[in-house]
């Protein structure tokens, strides 16, 4: 009897030995070699679509590092493609011997079926204008996108243009697919002053006009491409539009809100500016005014929406130059009025930033807030980084393709866009 009880008790013990070292063994994630770092107690479980730059491909992307879905296109990509909540596709593709082939440059616009075949197609390329880098499309389904646009050397020089090329100024154009009909536009080259050439009917003091560009604020350009916007997006709550310039290390806020010919001048719309700049920031040197300058060229001007963390900031992607070499990400908190004035700090706080040693690509790039507060960050060159916001890291996935990565864009797994794919 004592045997049989002792043996009952070995049992058991062993038993619970074996069920609490299963409790403890660790969960195996079947991770791919491209996956860095994963911990599973701090990521978010969601979709990343990695967008290959100037290339022919796109991917949805799980967290273990396995492609899910892949898009194959005919064209080579300008620059932007997103997943629309129908399943399709928005994006910017490379015209046919183009006349203006800046880096970024597209040209062509489509909408295109989830299986990469073509719904809508728009060109806006021609000798005197293209499209180049992102589209955006709008609630009431228009698309919005930018665009370089020649102003001939002669032209430019009247105006006060230090410069003896063709110059290719930013636009905006925004078309109703519906009718392909062009329903609003704006132009930088309404908006500039220069103290450069007294005689120009431009000529004005740059620190006193800090809603005009300074024309000749980059005047070591020797090919015309003196700003390179290189990213748009819409806050469609107060009607504004944030574009990166490249070259001007700057986000420029406009007003949606006008009409073509409202944009052209320096009244109208909601905010009475016309298509002036209502507020500007990153780099208060480019019209001579106080305040840190925090942005040494810069990517993706990513307007936080309502449903997540940190709704109303915007996310920037600096690059930082050659001189730098460690890029940063910044969360700026935009103002709830857009006060531009000369002689005062008119740079928005900081509410968060990341930055690391490792952490450096001197073009493209990006970052989007996640549902759970982290910040997915696209390293053009390297891959991908997930942050919390106390600034750990909570994964990271080295690319494998040729291509860098234009952005990547979250997508969570229960979601319209997601369902629509079928996954």
């Amino acid at each position: 009897m004592r045997i049989k009880i002792f043996f009952l008790l070995f049992v058991f013990t062993l038993l619970l030995y074996n069920c609490s070292s299963d409790d403890e063994k660790p969960i195996e994630l079947n991770l791919t070699d491209n996956v860095e770092v994963y911990n599973s107690n701090l990521v978010e479980d969601s979709y990343v679509m990695a967008i290959s730059n100037g290339g022919t491909e796109a991917f949805l992307l799980d967290k273990q590092g396995n492609k899910r879905f892949t898009w194959e296109f005919e064209d080579n990509l300008g620059n932007d493609l997103e997943l629309l909540p129908n399943g399709k596709l928005i994006g910017i593709f490379k015209s046919e011997n183009p006349t203006i082939t800046y880096g970024g440059y597209g040209g062509k616009i489509g909408i295109l079926n989830s299986d990469g075949s073509v719904f809508w197609e728009y060109e806006y390329s021609s000798t005197n204008y293209i499209a180049h880098h992102d589209v955006e499309i709008l609630s009431n389904g228009n698309v919005l996108f930018l665009v370089w646009e020649r102003v001939s050397a002669i032209q430019a020089q009247a105006a006060g243009v230090d410069t003896n090329v063709d110059i290719f100024p930013e636009a905006l154009v925004e078309v109703n697919p519906s009718t392909n009909e062009i329903v609003w536009e704006w132009h930088s080259w309404d908006h500039i002053i220069q103290d450069f050439n007294s005689s120009a009917s431009t000529f004005g003091n740059i620190n006193a006009n800090p809603q005009l560009i300074n024309i000749n604020y980059d005047i070591a350009f020797t090919n015309g491409d003196l700003m390179h916007a290189n990213g748009i997006d819409v806050d469609e709550q107060r009607n504004v539009i944030f574009i990166s310039v490249n070259k001007y290390s700057e986000i420029w806020v406009i007003d949606h809100s006008t009409t073509t010919q409202q944009a052209s001048s320096n009244n109208g719309g909601n905010y009475n500016k016309g298509g002036d700049l209502l507020y500007r920031f990153g780099n208060p040197s480019t019209y001579d005014n106080i305040g840190e300058r925090l942005f040494y060229s810069n990517h993706f001007p990513n307007y936080i929406e309502n449903n997540a963390p940190g709704a109303g900031n915007i996310l920037v992607y600096v690059n930082n130059g050659a001189d730098i070499e460690q890029s940063s990400v910044y969360e700026l908190e935009i103002p709830e009025n857009f006060n531009l004035q000369p002689n005062v700090n008119n740079e928005p706080n900081v509410v968060w930033s990341f930055t690391d040693e490792s952490l450096f690509f001197g073009r493209l790039s990006g970052a989007v807030r996640l549902d759970n507060g982290n910040t997915l960050i696209c390293e053009g060159d390297y891959g991908f980084w997930e942050i919390t916001p106390n600034g750990e890291i909570a994964w990271k996935y080295s690319k494998s393709e040729i291509n860098p990565y234009w952005r990547g864009y979250n997508y969570n797994k229960n979601s319209q866009a997601i369902n629509a794919l079928g996954l």
